[in-house]
């Protein structure tokens, strides 16, 4: 028989942490200033002003600090600027989530159209866009929309950096698993009973 050496690590249980999303996130899912105008002029969508959207958040951000200065203590003022720039963040992930399906779904209409020989993706009538077109009209809003999203996030994260005087950073909390004590308690009475 082969002995093993003793575990030098502590038996300590590991709470796994629930992360949170990043201003990185959002940026990878929702589109840029530069794919928005690409997609507002080829859509005939108007053309949005990223930098007064960004702005106007991060001044909205500040100004409410200001408003609560007195009444709150800088470590509760941390706090609440957390959650609330946690709020436009995960707006803005959610939206650049589902903008990316709106687009896979645009591809895949499109894709389907091409093919002469399916019956069920030819053009309705005249005067009525396909389906397909109808797709990549509303992934083409969706874009729009998570870009001002995204632009109000980086807003708000700027200005908390402004405000608390470092960068923002999702919350990470541990992940709540109340089955396992229930589990657990359950185990003991279970065991108790069988003397």
């Amino acid at each position: 028989m082969i002995k093993r050496p003793a575990n030098s690590r502590s038996s300590a249980p590991v709470v796994p942490l629930r992360k949170g999303t990043t201003l990185q996130m959002v940026r990878l899912a929702c589109p840029d200033a530069a794919q928005c105008s690409l997609i507002s002029e080829s859509f005939g969508l108007p053309v949005l002003d990223s930098d007064a959207i960004r702005d106007l958040h991060e001044k909205l951000m500040v100004e409410t600090a200001a408003a609560l200065d007195e009444a709150l203590g800088e470590r509760a003022m941390q706090i609440h600027l957390q959650r609330i720039v946690g709020a436009f963040v995960g707006s803005a992930y959610g939206a650049g989530q589902f903008y990316s399906r709106a687009v896979s779904e645009a591809r895949d209409a499109t894709a389907k159209s091409a093919c002469d020989d399916r019956d069920e993706d030819v053009d309705g009538p005249v005067g009525f866009d396909s389906t397909a077109q109808r797709k990549r009209e509303f992934a083409a809003d969706m874009a729009l929309q998570s870009h001002a999203l995204r632009m109000a996030a980086e807003g708000a994260v700027a200005a908390y950096e402004q405000v608390v005087g470092e960068a923002w950073k999702p919350f990470e909390r541990a992940t709540e698993n109340p089955g396992k004590a229930v589990d657990r308690k359950a185990a003991e009475l279970q065991m108790a009973a069988l003397g």
